[in-house]
């Protein structure tokens, strides 16, 4: 398979991505989630400001209150996250997080009336397999503790992002949106640190070098996907991204991570499912339709365009 440079890109942008789970747990010994979370969106903010100031320009009314919305979802969905990444390891996490791709059909059903297609439905039952056994690997009872929760709630967070950005993404400027959406949850994160009584951390240096490393790589990863899915098509971009969980699981092991076999198997399952979601349906299932009605119709009879494909 030969890959282009935006692929190519996408592909560090996986590895990247699937690295920073495990910088975010260590990091959470220093400090609390929300804070966390606010500095990190802050800091990739002012780091793609100044990477797109000369052709950034002012945002228009509506890049602001579709920055708004998405920061809401991406503020909310990393909280989550974070919270969850105190108790349970980088792995599982980024496992879970993973699920947001097979939810994105069943929330398009339940807010658009789209109904998922069968390769969405297949992928749905086999991500959910896999956090079957990644909440028992053990075989005896359901075991999902808060941090498990809190990352599935992520996962939903996420999903509903991406629905936001395609409803909005012919509409803005894709810089500008980025820009206000990190911006926004930068504060909704420092905001909310104040009814969950989180404090600011003490200086560390520890904590000041994790948080500005993953700041750049926030804004290498939202400038870098905004760039490259231009070109890149989202089949064959979500198909890039189903090695962020791989990767992470791979880090978080060589760092002595040791998930049992039962939930990495759960884990191989949730990436199968995210990859089924979005494929296409077979041709043979597409056509078996058409072939029961010809059946049906009999010989020496005709019939209109087949069902789902366009009229002349």
């Amino acid at each position: 398979m030969r890959f282009s440079r935006q692929e190519l890109l996408l592909v560090l942008i996986t590895m990247i991505w699937g690295g920073t789970f495990l910088a975010v747990h260590h990091a959470l010994a220093y400090t609390g989630p929300l804070f966390f979370v606010g500095l990190r969106f802050l800091i990739a903010a002012v780091l793609l400001t100044l990477l797109t100031f000369r052709t950034l320009g002012r945002p228009t009314r509506t890049e602001l209150g579709a920055g708004a919305l998405i920061g809401a979802a991406i503020g909310a969905g990393y909280a989550m996250q974070t919270t969850g990444l105190q108790t349970i390891p980088s792995s599982t996490s980024a496992f879970i997080t993973a699920l947001y791709v097979p939810l994105v059909p069943l929330l398009q059903w339940l807010f658009l009336r789209r109904p998922p297609s069968l390769m969405a439905c297949v992928g749905v039952a086999l991500a959910f397999g896999g956090l079957l056994l990644i909440a028992n690997p053990e075989g005896t009872a359901f075991a999902f503790g808060a941090g498990e929760y809190w990352t599935l709630a992520s996962a939903v967070a996420i999903a509903l992002e991406i629905l936001l950005i395609s409803a909005s993404s012919h509409r803005v400027d894709a810089r500008r949106v980025t820009v206000v959406q990190l911006l926004v949850a930068s504060g909704l994160s420092f905001l909310a640190m104040w009814p969950a009584r989180e404090q600011v951390p003490a200086f560390s240096w520890t904590l000041a070098v994790t948080v500005l490393v993953l700041g750049a790589a926030s804004a290498l990863i939202q400038f870098g996907m905004n760039w490259a899915q231009k070109t890149v098509s989202p089949t064959r971009a979500t198909v890039i991204y189903t090695g962020e969980p791989v990767w992470a699981g791979l880090i978080g092991r060589v760092a002595g991570e040791r998930l049992p076999l039962a939930a990495l198997f759960g884990g191989l399952l949730i990436v199968l499912g995210v990859l089924v979601s979005e494929l296409p349906l077979p041709a043979r299932l597409r056509r078996l339709p058409l072939r029961r009605r010809h059946r049906t119709e009999g010989p020496g009879t005709t019939s209109a365009t087949p069902p789902g494909d366009p009229q002349p």
